[in-house]
């Protein structure tokens, strides 16, 4: 009998890409399909537009590699991964210069996309609960952003019936302040969103400006709370420029979304949505639930979620520390100062010169 290779079997016509093979095959087969078909997809260590991490050492990747299993939303049956999440949690708040010490001022997510919801989910409760006590109208709710925002805000507002007033921005400018964002907000606005490190530019809206402007409507017997987009800047400024207000040093910030798959240095996906307090969060917006062994609250748009990249969270804050992540923000600081020389050289390019944007 003629024998027969894994490529003659297996690599001599196209892989399946609409029907279930009828027959199942061998472990290495299997694995050696999918890794051809991976190998025309670029290299992440060298691909300079991402915006996750593409790097983590072997410990880290030793911890994500033995966690893949465990379901994170199962806290009766893994109550340590639970505990593990909320320190992450209560880690950020401190940093944020969130006041007092809450046990669970927020909540992980598998990105800042889902902590952007559910913060802005938060926000349109507490508006609306507002507007009943006081016997108005419920059925006309905005949402005030510039237009340098991700395009999640967008997807926030249609999937959930809120009015997007999207502020246009200025000929030359990649972010707003509190005159663009004024002029737009009334009774109906749920919040105001600022954005620390634009995906654009990585540059700042004016967050203390913002904060000032809000603060005068508060006397004028308005709140409106602001929300601060710190996807990609809650694990720099803090390190880069701790004296930069831009968190709840801030009264009008109530909650804060970051990006742990960013500059937290962990591999997609995680993020964090970070409360000021816990009374931001609506009770309406808790869901108890005991078919898992015990009586657990759940506020997360999806259920089951794995363990590794909260773990390995924990293991980067841990690891790294303060001093760790200052050092990094610094090297990456390096290497972006450089980068608008050698590249505008060429004639190709032009910087908007960001990297010291966001500073006061």
């Amino acid at each position: 009998m003629a024998r027969v290779t894994i490529a003659e079997q297996y690599l001599t016509a196209p892989a399946p890409v609409r029907h279930m093979p009828e027959e199942g095959t061998e472990p290495r087969v299997a694995q050696t399909l999918v890794e051809s078909e991976v190998l025309l997809d670029g290299d992440p260590s060298k691909n300079l537009a991402t915006f996750v991490t593409t790097h983590m050492e072997p410990e880290a990747r030793a911890v994500i590699a033995d966690n893949l299993h465990r379901n994170w939303i199962d806290h009766a049956e893994y109550p340590r991964t639970a505990e593990i999440a909320n320190r992450c949690v209560r880690m950020l708040h401190h940093l944020f210069h969130g006041d007092g010490e809450p046990e669970a001022p927020g909540t992980a997510t598998v990105g800042s996309s889902e902590a952007v919801m559910l913060g802005a989910l938060a926000m349109k409760w507490r508006w609306r609960t507002a507007r009943e006590q006081a016997g108005k109208p419920t059925d006309r709710p905005n949402l005030v952003y510039g237009a340098d925002v991700h395009v999640v805000w967008d997807k926030f507002c249609r999937y959930f019936d809120v009015e997007p007033r999207q502020v246009d921005l200025a000929p030359g400018r990649y972010t707003v302040g509190p005159d663009d964002l004024r002029p737009h907000i009334d009774e109906n606005t749920i919040g105001v969103v600022g954005v620390v490190g634009t995906t654009f530019t990585g540059e700042c809206d004016d967050i203390a400006g913002i904060d000032a402007m809000l603060a005068e409507l508060r006397g004028q017997g308005l709140d409106v709370p602001m929300h601060v987009d710190a996807a990609s800047g809650g694990f720099v400024f803090p390190f880069s420029d701790p004296d930069f207000a831009w968190d709840f040093r801030l009264p009008s910030v109530r909650s804060i979304n970051v990006s742990g798959h960013k500059f937290g240095l962990v591999y997609p996906g995680v993020g964090w949505l970070v409360f000021r307090d816990e009374h931001q969060l609506p009770e309406e917006l808790v869901f108890y639930e005991d078919y898992l062994g015990e009586r657990d609250a759940t506020f997360t748009l999806n259920f089951s979620g794995g363990s590794a990249m909260i773990l390995a969270q924990y293991y980067n804050l841990i690891r790294h520390g303060r001093a760790g992540y200052a050092s990094m923000v610094r090297a990456m600081e390096a290497n972006a100062s450089h980068w608008p020389g050698s590249s505008t050289s060429t004639g190709r390019w032009r910087s908007s010169a960001a990297s010291r944007a966001c500073r006061s």
